[in-house]
């Protein structure tokens, strides 16, 4: 379904905000978008609301699914300008999963399991949001997919990843928060702006009044941005991203500088949730 503007889907989505859980997609080129939003209905997600350039049109297989609202994310503060006003639209307690284009989230037993099942046990655990890793993939051969996107063949980084506590105003460590790094933010780190070196996003959260995101995909309310609540180790999930990569590859500044992401520490990217509990990407907590 199309929509006129951010504004016009808003006065008339009351339905479609009270049903969640909602996608959301953050297009920023016509690189994989179908795909995207099928992965996202395919988890488990009600509704898929695409934030959408002039020239991407919704398939017709999936316009019953997918609201498309023209919107430019190539725009200056483009994140928080599309959240935010959606956050404030939905009725408390909506759960939201956003992404950008080319982008896959993917959980413990997903295969198996829907996301909905996921968020249930998430809410009894008391958790109004759960922490994911961006974890790059990347093309192996940039000869034949100069943009870096190649899903059959898709490779991710096997180790590099790290934390450090997150530190506040006054220079104390955070409880439960930790800045998180790696992949190819990590080893190309002379082409990505300090504060863009993050692959810690707060990918599933829950609306409630007051809640706003910030430019670095953390929450105004501090609780959201923690790992896991004071008692044990909570669910955490996984977005599977190629956007470094096309950034990367299309960027004039850093595309001549890289003729390969692959290192001695890529490995085939399985496409399933037991390879990323393996590697350490997310945590089961307590739902076995």
């Amino acid at each position: 379904m199309d929509h006129a503007s951010l504004e016009a889907f808003l006065q008339t989505a009351g339905s479609v905000l009270a049903r969640g859980p909602l996608g959301v997609v953050l297009i920023e080129d016509l690189v994989e978008v179908d795909s995207t939003i099928r992965h996202q209905l395919a988890a488990g997600l009600r509704s898929v609301l695409a934030f959408a350039p002039p020239d991407w049109q919704v398939p017709d297989d999936l316009a019953g699914a997918v609201h498309r609202i023209p919107f430019d994310m190539r725009g200056p503060e483009a994140l928080t300008r599309a959240l935010n006003p959606l956050i404030a639209a939905c009725p408390e307690s909506t759960w939201l999963h956003y992404c950008y284009n080319a982008e896959y989230l993917f959980f413990p037993f997903c295969e198996t399991r829907n996301l909905r099942e996921l968020l249930a046990f998430h809410a009894e655990e008391r958790r109004d949001a759960m922490l994911t890793y961006v974890v790059d993939l990347y093309a192996p051969d940039l000869s034949r997919n100069p943009d870096a996107v190649n899903l059959s063949e898709a490779m991710l980084d096997r180790s590099g990843y790290f934390a450090l506590a997150r530190k506040g105003a006054t220079g104390k460590a955070l409880e439960r928060q930790y800045d998180f790094f790696g992949g190819l933010r990590w080893r190309f780190e002379e082409h990505v702006p300090e504060n863009r070196r993050k692959i810690d996003r707060i990918g599933l959260f829950r609306a409630q009044k007051g809640l706003e995101l910030r430019p670095d995909h953390t929450f105004n309310i501090e609780e959201y941005n923690t790992f896991a609540c004071p008692w044990h180790h909570n669910l955490t999930a996984a977005i599977m991203s190629f956007r470094v990569a096309k950034a990367l590859k299309s960027n004039a500044g850093s595309t001549f500088d890289i003729p390969s992401f692959r290192w001695y520490n890529s490995v085939p990217f399985a496409w399933n949730s037991q390879q990323l509990m393996d590697l350490g990407l997310m945590e089961p907590g307590q739902w076995f």
